[in-house]
């Protein structure tokens, strides 16, 4: 009974997340001014430099599948709006170049930070959902210097059919 409970939790966290988000993010127009930005979707949860200006992430992590960047030319104006936790972004993860650095200024922080006994660096894990709209995580492995070492998918069977307590 308590496992369910948390479960029940854990959900309505996740729906109480949905539901705040500032996210109507797709219809954000480019050229509008990083100050109209603010005043509608709010504060972001990370402005990160990028080149030629700066990106502002709404990222839904840790219950969310969803991560805005919208970005700002030198001007302050939007040069772009996408959101990023999708399988073809993820695949522009380059092993061996990247670093945690360009992971979290691509794609927001993490949901979670793991280790696990088979390698002995951190394991960023984002949370996604794909175009069938499955619940996926995407990890990526870290070595201890925090250069990206490899990086891939995986279903999370947070809805099983089969599972009993």
């Amino acid at each position: 009974m308590t496992r369910r409970r948390s479960l029940v939790g854990l959900g309505l966290a996740a729906l109480v997340t949905a539901c705040a988000s500032p996210f109507h993010g797709w219809d954000v127009q480019p050229g509008t001014p990083k100050q109209e930005v603010l005043a509608r979707l709010g504060t972001p949860t990370r402005v990160v430099a990028i080149p030629g200006g700066e990106r502002l992430q709404y990222s839904l992590q840790p219950f969310g599948q969803f991560a805005w960047m919208v970005d700002l030319d030198a001007s302050g104006r939007v040069a772009r709006v996408r959101q990023v936790l999708n399988a073809e972004d993820f695949r522009r993860i380059v092993p061996d170049q990247w670093t945690r650095a360009d992971v979290e200024r691509e794609f927001g922080p993490p949901a979670r930070v793991d280790g696990v006994s088979s390698w002995q660096g951190p394991v960023l894990t984002y949370r996604w959902r794909d175009a069938d709209r499955s619940d996926m995580f995407w990890w990526v492995y870290l070595d201890d210097r925090g250069i990206v070492r490899r990086s891939h998918q995986g279903m999370e069977f947070v809805n099983a059919p089969n599972e009993r307590n």
